[in-house]
């Protein structure tokens, strides 16, 4: 079931925000080291079936028509493409996760960037780890509202709101209970700009683009369940072994629910 993101909070972003994600600590945390002989796990994300029709929104409705509607249908709609796919089948924005992995190569994560252009939120899908920030930036001339939340299987918890954010930009702690990993950022003024993030917790992960195809290296010899995640399309789990120095091959194929 695809998730509705209510609306009604309201909060003013004129040139950035920044969101820090505090994520539960787990139960056994993740600890850098060196790996020798590492395997890799590479694939393709592909997407089958009838390609899901992107969302309309009638732009009269909302305000900054004006501006907004240069990336219209020309028929007074903006639309939300929230499945994309490339011209050899390939599923962009999959977020590919080694998910119980308590040790291996050094996890440098950097602070994520989510740009608000043209009336979207870029890139459509992003990472954030425990204790980075997430900066929002407006490159638009017209302003724009953040509401946040963060998603598990009950349901949906509001998880920032803000109502002044300066123009100077803000920081916000958002702490995501134990076990939610998945949140949404939407502009309270204009509800077609969604972004969606994925709370990692050690280095071995990709993203998709549109050829669909992933790589993820230096993975110690052992057994993980391999987690393919789109916000849209939902989660699939593969259990995989791997040797010493290795390459093994793992696809994945979604459809539309």
């Amino acid at each position: 079931m695809r998730k509705t993101i209510p609306t009604g909070l309201w909060m003013t972003v004129c040139a950035s925000a920044m969101l820090s994600l505090g994520l539960c600590e787990n139960a056994e945390a993740y600890e850098s080291g060196t790996v020798t002989d590492g395997a890799t796990v590479q694939g393709k994300i592909t997407f089958t079936g009838p390609v899901p029709e992107p969302k309309e929104f009638k732009l009269h409705r909302y305000p900054d028509r004006a501006f907004c509607g240069e990336l219209s249908d020309g028929n007074g709609h903006r639309l939300l493409k929230e499945v994309n796919i490339g011209p050899e089948g390939g599923l962009k924005d999959v977020v590919i996760i080694v998910d119980d992995i308590q040790k291996g190569k050094p996890f440098t994560f950097t602070d994520a960037e989510v740009e608000a252009t043209m009336c979207q939120f870029l890139p459509f899908v992003t990472v954030v780890s425990d204790k980075r920030r997430v900066t929002v930036v407006n490159r638009d001339p017209v302003a724009h509202d953040i509401q946040g939340y963060a998603y598990d299987l009950a349901g949906v918890d509001i998880v920032l709101h803000r109502p002044a954010l300066q123009a100077s930009g803000t920081t916000d702690v958002v702490q995501l209970v134990k076990g939610r990993k998945v949140f949404t950022i939407q502009c309270g003024m204009h509800p077609y700009m969604q972004n969606w993030g994925y709370a990692i917790d050690n280095p071995y992960y990709a993203v998709t683009s549109l050829n669909g195809s992933f790589a993820i290296g230096d993975l110690p010899a052992g057994t993980y369940h391999i987690k393919a995640w789109h916000p849209i399309l939902g989660t699939q789990t593969r259990e995989i072994t791997v040797k010493p120095n290795e390459t093994q091959s793992l696809d994945f194929s979604f459809e539309d629910k």
